[in-house]
């Protein structure tokens, strides 16, 4: 089986390619735009042809919130259009799509764990390019898997958690939002999912996956500082108003999980179990 990873220098596509040599049943071909510019029609469907891949798993997105506010074109097209070539092509070669979305196609009113059931209504630039492309792909691919995600970080990249890591070592005090509600993401353990999903066969659909459990922004940023044994820095709850930011957060945004558990038979870790791997990571690579 050959596999397409696209956005493979991104976090999770990172996680991709160190977690492909537990499988070394299958080839795989990791790109970045060096390699394959997805928002290229022509060259996404020669690639896929040519290279007879059998399941394709986009990781590329633009993901700066903020800045899609101001770049809803250049948004669109990574998160709408491109993933629309990748279906297409796909289809065209019998192949299967992993589209990987998020829960910003929700605008977080909800007071209960979102299913997957439940009517997205996205508002801001990048949720709602990404439930276009969510749409798109499940309108021209039959094989076609979007896995909604939240929260992520990784040892690779840029991400909230090595961002907190860095502020709490050069701060005494910081604040952190605490009214908005959700589960961070292991990249790593998305990746496993993602295995396992190709491994157990492509169900089509839409899932969600997080990490168990649920937190604030506030209350992450204080078991990494736990984990990291950082005690030097204060951390101090905000409202969401006292951190401004062009783009709107959701409020609240606990994915269900029930249905990849049960359609892939995974068992999901707890975040905080993950954030304490990751951070072992971490320090083993600052070493």
């Amino acid at each position: 089986m050959k596999i397409l990873v696209t956005g493979a220098n991104g976090q999770l596509g990172s996680e991709m390619r160190a977690l492909s040599t537990v499988y070394p049943q299958y080839e795989y071909y990791f790109t970045d735009v060096q390699e394959l510019d997805i928002c290229n029609e022509q060259a996404v469907h020669s690639f896929i042809r040519d290279n007879a891949i059998d399941v394709i798993v986009n990781c590329a997105a633009y993901t700066a919130v903020d800045k899609a506010e101001d770049n809803p074109d250049i948004c669109d097209k990574l998160n709408h259009m491109a993933p629309g070539y990748l279906a297409m092509a796909a289809e065209a070669c019998g192949a299967a799509l992993i589209q990987i979305s998020t829960d910003y196609v929700f605008d977080g009113t909800s007071y209960l764990p979102y299913t997957e059931d439940m009517l997205p209504c996205p508002n801001s630039v990048y949720g709602r390019t990404k439930l276009a492309g969510e749409q798109l792909v499940l309108q021209k691919c039959s094989r076609a898997v979007i896995i909604r995600t939240a929260w992520l970080y990784s040892v690779y990249g840029n991400n909230f958690v090595k961002t907190m890591l860095r502020l709490g070592r050069e701060r005494e005090t910081l604040g952190v939002v605490f009214d908005q509600i959700g589960t961070p993401t292991y990249a790593g353990d998305l990746a496993q999912t993602i295995f396992a999903v190709i491994a157990n066969g492509i169900v089509p659909g839409i899932y969600h996956y997080s990490n168990e459990g649920v937190c604030s922004w506030f209350d992450f940023t204080i078991a990494i500082h736990r984990m990291a044994n950082i005690c030097t820095c204060k951390v101090h709850p905000l409202h969401t108003n006292e951190y401004p930011a062009k783009a709107p957060r959701p409020h609240y945004s606990v994915l269900d999980k029930a249905k990849i558990k049960k359609t892939f038979n995974i068992e999901i870790p707890h975040w905080e179990e993950s954030l304490e791997a990751c951070i072992r990571r971490l320090n083993e690579i600052e070493k």
